[in-house]
């Protein structure tokens, strides 16, 4: 035998070989693991090794292929929002006219670094490292912390089912002593517990209400160049166009990310590069000097002049990143690749020549700063530019809207919002999902927010503020991800700390300023968003505490039953149940009122996968109370987000035809006669009866009258106006009968 060591091969090569699948290799090759290194052994039959390095370039090719398709895709979802942002961030900065001529090269400059700092450095290099599952968001930090450390509000761990990692198991040193004592403050303090259930929930509260302003602003701006190039059109007229194609965006979701992706990546790839151009042009025919705006010694200069009114001006600045966000939460759309290659070939260079463009272009023509965009266009190109403006600014909203989709599905295993239909578009990617619901209530929030707002600048000041405070959340999630999980070492801590963590606060300290000029309301409705998640999740985890202790064990049932002296009669019986390890106290309420239950019981509970399809092995997880004549049976059935769950009898007859197959292996390898299958076979000649626990929630008698009204009133208001429990799962209707229950809290 030939031996072939990979020890020689490239870096990058050993981790393309990672990736090929294993019957793509030779079939006389074998792949050994030998003191930390990877040797292939080959038969003197098999291929040569040139044949491997082929297969290996091929399945390069194969990626770098994917990934740049998979990128140009996410031009037209995650860009669009930060791509559009020098329509406006001009105007907004300068809403009081242009006081010096070195003002244009110290807010550049601004700009320069706030996109070179937070959407390339924070978001592109440190915050896509801390994905959970390929999601992003509050949400998906929040989950990764919870899965290093013991820190969440219940005991399930969400869709992540793999053994918890912890920072104890490796060698003591500087970065895990300090783990270690983070992690054990977390874990030991209910207050932190609750803080950063409650951060997560503001973050995800904070990009909703992003997702509602951002239509308004992207949309108004760019249908406001109309109002710019023709005098016939009145502000009305502006607002209502703006409506209608606000309601044209929202009805294109329910295509789905891949499609409306294919759509509108064109068009941002277009926008790109007129931007870029238009800058590049502006450069050469105005002010080139304007690039030594690449020294941060004009901020200072900048700040020196202007002092408050400077301070004041980062509120239109922070403009220019707003979207960031949402390029971490749709994360889960794409892949994290695509979204670093996007980002650094093509929208971060053609953000700065844009905004360096326009700099350039107001150095000479200060007094068009109100419409700087629009005015430093060519004339020959303006209304292909316009056209491309409004469409470009309609695709702006995509980003909010896709990352909001991505943050309530992240949020829903955690119990932190009241159930929705999550619709899966994609066999690909499982963090393309649209949610109906919440895509109607957003197009009518933005539709009021239009019509009350009316004007870009207005919407403008209401919307700094969810912008810069959903990026701190996520830096204190990102410094805990730095601590608890990667043991960075403390003085690149400290460095992000004071860099990021700095510049983010001096921005949060200037929105602030705008308030009470309209600040205030997406404040406002981030708190109420806020409000309605912590109702749910309180009641969720009251539920989720009382089924717990009122749950009888599987290996219990005879002993419930004898004591209640319950009849058994013909027929089977499923139970379907939330609890996945027990059964539910609703199973010996049943029993208390209806002392008698079918000749064979299987209780069933659903489980959701973090993937497409759950292995056809894997889909019915069977297990069985002793002794063996009781015929109580327990049965987790998992699903992936792409498996078939709305057809009922394939179902039922899938379900019980594994039931049979597992109650012949338990036979076979307990050597025991046909009993069980005879008894099986003849409940189902009598009956199947699916039988669903309905559950009434109120408040104990003794309860405080803030906890009476939060779940008599407000959480049951919630859940009766909500998609009930078996619409989302879609079980089995036939033979379907409600078992009422009711929990006092």
């Amino acid at each position: 035998m030939d031996i072939i060591s990979i020890q020689e091969v490239p870096q990058q090569q050993q981790l393309i070989m990672e990736e090929v699948p294993q019957q793509t290799l030779p079939e006389a090759t074998i792949v050994e693991m030998e003191s930390g290194s990877m040797h292939v052994r080959t038969s003197e039959k098999a291929a040569k090794w040139w044949v491997l390095y082929l297969q290996m370039a091929i399945q390069s090719i194969t990626l770098v292929y994917e990934d740049l398709g998979t990128a140009f895709h996410s031009l037209g979802v995650v860009y669009g929002d930060m791509g559009t942002s020098p329509i406006y961030v001009y105007s907004s900065t300068f809403s009081n006219g242009i006081k010096h001529e070195d003002d244009i090269i110290g807010v550049l400059s601004i700009i320069f670094y706030t996109i070179t700092l937070i959407a390339l450095v924070k978001y592109i290099f440190i915050v896509l490292r801390a994905t959970y599952n390929g999601e992003g968001g509050t949400f998906a930090l929040y989950s990764l912390i919870c899965r290093h450390a013991n820190v969440g509000l219940i005991l399930t761990q969400g869709a992540e089912d793999g053994d918890l990692s912890t920072c104890s198991q490796e060698l003591p040193n500087d970065a895990n002593r300090l783990a270690l004592r983070l992690k054990y403050k977390l874990e030991n303090s209910k207050t932190w517990k609750l803080f950063l259930l409650l951060a997560a929930m503001l973050g995800t509260s904070m990009v909703i209400a992003d997702s509602v302003l951002t239509p308004c602003i992207s949309v108004l701006s760019a249908v406001g160049g109309l109002k710019k190039a023709s005098s016939a059109v009145t502000e009305e007229g502006v607002v209502w166009i703006a409506i209608a194609i606000l309601v044209l965006l929202f009805m294109v979701q329910r295509l789905g990310t891949d499609k409306v992706g294919i759509m509108f990546a064109p068009i941002i790839c277009l926008w790109f590069s007129l931007i870029g151009s238009i800058g590049i042009y502006n450069l050469v025919k105005y002010d080139a000097k304007v690039v030594k705006a690449v020294n941060p010694i004009y901020i200072i200069d900048y700040f020196k002049r202007n002092k408050k009114n400077a301070w004041i001006s980062l509120g239109g600045t922070v403009l220019s990143i707003t979207g960031t966000e949402a390029l971490f939460a749709d994360v889960g759309h794409f892949t994290i690749r695509s979204i670093k290659i996007s980002m650094c070939c093509v929208t971060y260079p053609a953000l700065i020549v844009a905004y360096a463009g326009q700099a350039s272009f107001l150095r000479k023509n200060s007094q068009f700063v109100a419409d700087a965009f629009f005015k430093s266009i060519p004339h020959v190109v303006y209304w292909p530019t316009f056209v491309v403006a409004i469409l470009a600014s309609v695709i702006a909203s995509q980003a909010m809207i896709s990352g909001t989709f991505s943050i309530i599905q992240q949020s829903l295993p955690w119990g932190c919002f009241p159930r929705v239909q999550i619709v899966h578009t994609s066999n690909k990617h499982r963090g393309q999902v649209y949610i109906p619901e919440v895509n109607y209530l957003l197009m009518l929030a933005c539709i009021a927010i239009t019509l009350g707002f009316r004007t870009t600048e207005r919407i403008g000041d209401a919307y700094g503020i969810a912008v810069v405070l959903v990026m701190s959340l996520t830096s204190l999630f990102i410094v805990l991800v730095m601590v608890l999980i990667w043991e960075t070492h403390i003085l690149i801590v400290m460095a992000y700390c004071l860099v990021i963590g700095g510049v983010e606060f001096i921005y949060f300290s200037s929105v602030l300023y705008k308030f009470n000029q309209g600040g205030y309301m997406q404040l406002v409705f981030a708190l109420f968003l806020m409000s309605i998640m912590y109702i749910w999740n309180y009641v969720y985890r009251k539920i989720y505490n009382f089924e717990l202790d009122q749950s009888i064990s599987v290996n219990n049932v005879e002993e419930t039953m004898a004591r209640i002296n319950c009849h058994r009669l013909p027929g089977l019986a499923i139970f379907h149940s939330d609890i996945v390890h027990s059964i539910p106290p609703i199973f010996k309420h049943y029993l208390t009122n209806v002392p008698a239950v079918h000749s064979v019981l299987l209780f069933v509970s659903f489980k959701s996968l973090p993937m497409s399809e759950s292995p056809t092995e894997k889909r019915f997880i069977f297990s069985r109370a002793h002794p063996a004549d009781l015929y109580v049976f327990h049965c987790v059935v998992t699903y992936g987000y792409n498996d078939i769950r709305n057809s009922q009898e394939p179902f039922e007859s899938s379900l019980l035809e594994r039931f049979r197959e597992f109650i012949s292996e338990q036979q076979e390898e307990e050597s025991v006669k046909d009993r069980e299958l005879e008894v099986l076979d003849r409940a189902l000649q009598n009956a199947v009866v699916h039988l669903e626990g309905v559950r009434d929630v109120i408040a104990k008698e003794e309860s405080s009258m803030v906890k009476k009204v939060v779940i008599n009133y407000c959480y049951n208001f919630l859940n009766r106006n909500i998609r009930q429990r078996n619409k989302v799962f879609d079980v089995p209707h036939k033979h379907m009968l409600n078992i009422g229950m009711t929990y006092e809290l």
